[in-house]
């Protein structure tokens, strides 16, 4: 295995100040009982922390909307119960010497689970997917409440304590469901034939919760290519198109550009620079000259995609992400489903322990521990 100093070097932005370049990725646990993180949420984070993670994003945690999570078991952000949940968390967190924020989420009209919220879900153009519908069709006044939901939940982060938040703009979910063409269909200024006229809705949320923490706070924005209603669907297809889509949400208050992808070593445009070419987060740093975190399958042999069929995944080498960080190609790295199986996987790394390195069982999936 490759030397791993390269993930190991601190990283600062703003207020935000890490010892290593080590993220652990948002990863939907489903495990807060009546939407309140608890003691045992709060101890799972602490022990990611406790194993060397430079910066910890929490699973998805729903701004106030009535339909905004798609399963009972997802945590609010929002109500004061939650929010001193969450608090909690942080605090366990920064006690292991940790840093975190939590990922802030609406799920649009997905579905997780046969559960059904009590309100009707609500996307862009009332679809699931193309040609699928789905829900409701959000009005200027749901659009309107939805923005000021995720500005009043990041100020709620940074007064929780929280040192930075994320934004979750990918895989298909609300504000995904706006940048797609195959979902929005609107005519107004929230819609349009280009990537750059649908990620309005997206702009203006950043805008807002930029206004509501101030300048120094650093918000991340995850965003992909892929969705779960379609694992081939493309938002830019050329650079110029990722620029359109990405250097306005930069401009209205992104600091940090998740860019999510399911096998982090596969390059974006490998019909411009090859198969070694940059990757996501490669491109997305280049064109925007944000900062960028990587991920996708990173320390294991398969992607995500088959643990929730029940598929383990075997340990694997580190060399092409160190080549990768290397070369500067993205800024951070995150890791998923390796820290569910091996809380101290970070300290591991860095000690050149991999041969304690643990395999992916899907079984951990349900648990928290």
């Amino acid at each position: 295995m490759s030397n791993t100093d390269i993930l190991f070097k601190p990283f600062k932005l703003k207020s935000l100040e890490l010892p290593n370049r080590i993220v652990m990725a948002p990863m939907t646990r489903t495990k807060a009982e009546n939407g309140i993180p608890g003691e045992i949420n709060a101890e799972y984070y602490r022990k990611r922390a406790e194993g060397g993670v430079g910066l910890i994003l929490s699973e998805g945690t729903v701004v106030n909307r009535p339909a905004s999570r798609n399963d009972p078991g997802i945590p609010f952000f929002h109500g004061d119960d939650a929010i001193a949940g969450w608090a909690n968390v942080a605090k366990a967190v920064h006690g292991a010497g940790g840093k975190m924020g939590p990922q802030l989420w609406h799920t649009g009209s997905t579905r997780y689970t046969e559960w059904q919220p009590d309100a009707p879900v609500e996307s862009p153009s009332g679809l699931l997917g193309p040609n699928e519908p789905r829900g409701n069709t959000m009005t200027d006044a749901d659009i309107a409440d939805t923005i000021a939901a995720f500005a009043k939940a990041a100020l709620d982060a940074k007064n929780a304590g929280f040192d930075t938040f994320e934004i979750h703009g990918a895989h298909g979910y609300l504000i995904d469901q706006f940048f797609w063409s195959g979902t929005n269909l609107r005519t107004d200024r929230f819609g349009g034939k280009t990537i750059k006229e649908r990620s309005t809705f997206a702009r203006e949320v950043v805008a807002a919760m930029r206004a509501a923490v101030g300048e120094d706070f650093p918000i991340i924005l995850r965003v992909s290519q892929w969705k779960q209603q379609d694992f081939t669907a493309r938002l830019a297809t050329t650079p110029d198109e990722m620029t359109d889509w990405l250097a306005p949400l930069v401009d209205a208050g992104v600091d940090i550009i998740h860019a999510s992808q399911r096998r982090f070593w596969e390059p974006e445009f490998p019909e411009l620079d090859g198969e070694k070419g940059l990757n996501f987060a490669g491109w997305a740093k280049k064109l925007t000259g944000a900062a960028t975190i990587s991920v996708g399958s990173v320390g294991l042999s398969s992607d995500f995609i088959g643990a929730f069929s029940g598929e383990a995944s075997e340990k694997s080498n580190l060399d092409g992400l160190v080549e990768r960080m290397e070369r500067n190609e993205f800024d951070l790295i995150a890791v998923g489903r390796a820290l569910i199986s091996d809380a101290g996987w970070t300290n591991k790394v860095a000690k050149g322990a991999f041969d304690q390195l643990e395999d992916f069982n899907a079984a951990a999936l349900a648990e928290l521990v």
